[in-house]
């Protein structure tokens, strides 16, 4: 197998992860390194990509700019130009991840070869992976590491508005991709129970069925108890130095400067437990800084917070916040506190996982941790610790007491976790679990062809362009566009992609003397056509038929008051299309809970205010038009398209040319604005498109095909 795995956002590299520098460089770009690395171990995998954004950027390393890295033989780094070349945090990504999406195409069609099997991590990943997963024809796997719905309710608890939260989050768009990932996924892996029945419990797409638990694995070659023979360890005498007596047992908290982390908590409950203070000392290690100044908000809070706590307590002499630790010292302070006879504490309001919790259990420490989360299966498998309450001070300092003045149950625990995290948290026991959910999963789809058929029909360029709206409109536009397109003839491809059916759509093409394309993407992306004798992509038809189950959606829908479905002649074996009354009909947003509620996979396309359409998820304008350009070997930066509803967004979000022409229907298609390559052109129909050639000069620079190499 060759395995894509997908994790777009944070700074990713094989060596000395930066984990704690910010929200976005956390737990999920270990676990994706680790992954990749385990993965590629195994005989019955050929090849492992771990894909991520490219970011140059003097403020980072330039570890982050090289296109490739390599883990291993069969396993590498795989890193992709998308929106500005600098770091930015993963709520600004939305609007360049269908660029990333192209550009990764365009990577897979250069070598060659393309995935067997896509992995997403986390919701942007899966924006791209349910498309990739779409063109290819290929299983998609995901995990959520953390989601959207979970964490809006937590900020609505914390005081937030619902405003504020889709402002600085970007909540709405990935709960929408979340949802769209789980309908489409043919695999969710989760950490936990607890994330199953919990955290995906909250979503409308929610399908326990295709959801299994495969525990991240450790990296047990770093992460063992200490040995009487090893070399003393540097980081100690970062430790010493703030310790009255360095010889007492450690109690560790290792996480970032994040208030879910709940450190706050932890150091009240030890600055208030004189009987906790006599055995042991606190070490809490929360990321690296300079000077707590310059950090964000957030963490600048967390630290002030700790340092009066301190304070407050008169615990100087007791506690060490160290400021800094790299990632190849992680390992030693585990042993460090192992080696001291401690304690490892997690006392987060609540945990995904806990992969710090396997990593020091492998490391020979008992474990205190939070009920809320991954560390009841982790505790319950291993039987190493104590779960208890994060937000009771007593719960925390009676559950280290407990483990720390009992030497046989510490022995007990400790043992027990050593042994528990090998038998069933190795990464290798990762990867059989892995490969035996991942291997049937190849049997249920049919990949589309690699190889591009170029032949007679390719051309150095194409433009493609809506009918309504768009092209017609102006009777000397249209002539206008149709002398310039038989000028360029030999140069370009021309193509319609349009809502309307193929009969429908030839007829008023004869009736505005516009010749017949060379393509026909119609009925919005459900049907493809090619000149000159106008045959069927039935590979096309096969490729969206995908989980498209037409007649309960009908059911489901016609529950609903405002959709009057629309005569017969506009309904298809792929298109379900209904004439809407804004008075009476639910909003759009409604009517798709209605159908995810209903486990119906599809999309919804809603154009001029008036027509609601249900297609397959695999289908669309956006997605029939890839498809063509994979097949015939079109770069998408050599395709202009236009249009002027909501319906043709996806043609021109990514890679694509685009012209918005002036009629535009409404509103629709202002949410585009502010991206490159889509051009607001200041005249209608026709005209509108004549311009945005003119802007883009996209003639100008064609190479007619007997001259290419």
């Amino acid at each position: 197998m060759y395995i894509l795995l997908l994790s777009i956002h944070g700074l990713i590299r094989g060596h000395e992860l930066e984990l704690g520098r910010d929200s976005d460089t956390g737990g999920q770009t270990l676990y994706v390194v680790d992954l990749a690395r385990a993965l590629a171990e195994r005989d019955d995998v050929d090849k492992v990509d771990l894909v991520t954004r490219r970011i140059v950027d003097p403020a980072v390393s330039g570890d982050y700019a090289q296109p490739f890295e390599h883990l291993s033989d069969k396993a590498r780094i795989l890193r992709i130009d998308a929106g500005p070349d600098e770091y930015i945090a993963k709520e600004q990504l939305w609007d360049h991840l269908d660029g990333f999406m192209d550009n990764l195409v365009a990577t897979l069609n250069e070598q060659g070869r393309m995935p067997d099997l896509v992995h997403s991590h986390y919701a942007d990943a899966g924006y791209v992976g349910v498309r990739l997963s779409n063109l290819l024809g290929v299983p998609l796997v995901h995990t959520g590491h953390s989601l959207g719905r979970d964490k809006r309710q937590r900020l609505l608890s914390a005081g937030l508005s619902d405003e504020a939260i889709n402002e600085t989050y970007n909540m709405d768009r990935r709960v929408d991709a979340e949802e769209e990932v789980l309908a489409t996924a043919d695999l969710v892996i989760a950490s936990t129970n607890n994330e199953i029945d919990e955290q995906y419990g909250l979503y409308d797409y929610y399908q326990p069925e295709r959801m299994a638990v495969v525990p991240p694995g450790t990296d047990l070659s770093r992460f063992h108890p200490p040995k009487p023979d090893d070399p003393p360890i540097a980081f100690a005498d970062q430790i010493r130095r703030y310790l009255q007596d360095p010889d007492k047992p450690l109690i560790l908290a290792l996480s970032r400067a994040d208030t879910r982390k709940n450190n706050q908590t932890l150091l009240e409950a030890y600055g208030e437990s004189k009987a906790l203070q006599e055995v042991a000392n606190l070490l809490i290690v929360a990321g690296n800084r300079e000077d707590i100044r310059d950090l964000d908000e957030g963490a600048q809070a967390v630290l002030t917070e700790l340092l009066i706590g301190i304070d407050a307590h008169d615990l100087y002499g007791h506690v060490a916040m160290p400021k800094h630790l790299l990632q190849d010292q992680v390992a030693e302070i585990y042993r460090l506190a192992a080696a001291s006879g401690g304690v490892f504490v997690n006392p987060a309001l609540t945990e995904p996982f806990g992969l710090t919790l396997l990593e020091a259990a492998a490391s020979g420490l008992p474990l205190v941790a939070t009920e809320n989360g991954g560390p009841v299966d982790i505790i319950g498998n291993c039987d190493n610790g104590i779960l208890i309450d994060p937000l009771s001070r007593k719960a925390i300092a009676d559950a280290l007491l407990k483990i720390l003045t009992g030497p046989k149950r510490y022995r007990q625990m400790r043992d027990n976790g050593v042994t528990k995290v090998r038998e069933q948290y190795s990464w290798q026991a990762h990867a059989e679990r892995y490969m035996e959910r991942a291997k049937p999963l190849l049997k249920r789809h049919e990949p589309i062809p690699v190889a591009p058929k170029r032949g007679k029909r390719y051309r150095d360029r194409a433009l493609f362009t809506d009918i309504d709206q768009s092209l017609l409109g102006d009777a000397e536009g249209v002539r206008q566009f149709v002398e310039v397109m038989r000028e360029n003839r030999k140069c370009a491809t021309f193509g319609i992609a349009t809502g309307r059916r193929l009969d429908s759509a030839l007829a008023v093409l004869r009736e505005h003397g516009i010749p017949r394309p060379d393509v026909l993407i119609t009925s919005l992306g459900t049907e493809i056509h090619y000149a000159p004798r106008l045959t069927r992509d039935e590979y096309w038809n096969e490729h969206i038929d995908y989980q498209w189950r037409p007649a309960a959606i009908r059911r489901a829908l016609s529950e609903l008051s405002g959709l009057t479905p629309q005569q017969r002649n506009e309904q298809t074996r792929f298109k379900v299309s209904y004439q809407v009354d804004p008075d009476q009909s639910p909003n759009i947003e409604d009517i798709a809970t209605l159908l995810r509620k209903k486990d119906l996979n599809a999309n919804i396309v809603h154009a001029f205010g008036k027509f609601l359409d249900v297609i397959p998820s695999r289908a669309s304008k956006g997605q029939a038009l890839r498809y063509v350009a994979q097949r015939w070997g079109i770069p998408l930066e050599h395709i202009l398209v236009a249009g002027g509803s909501g319906a043709d967004e996806g043609m021109m979000r990514g890679n694509t040319l685009a012209v918005v022409v002036a009629n535009r229907h409404g509103e629709e298609l202002s949410q585009l604005e502010d991206l490159e390559r889509i051009y607001f052109a200041g005249r209608p129909y026709a005209l509108g498109i004549l311009e945005a050639i003119d802007h883009y000069d996209f003639f100008g620079s064609c190479t007619l095909p007997a001259t290419r190499s």
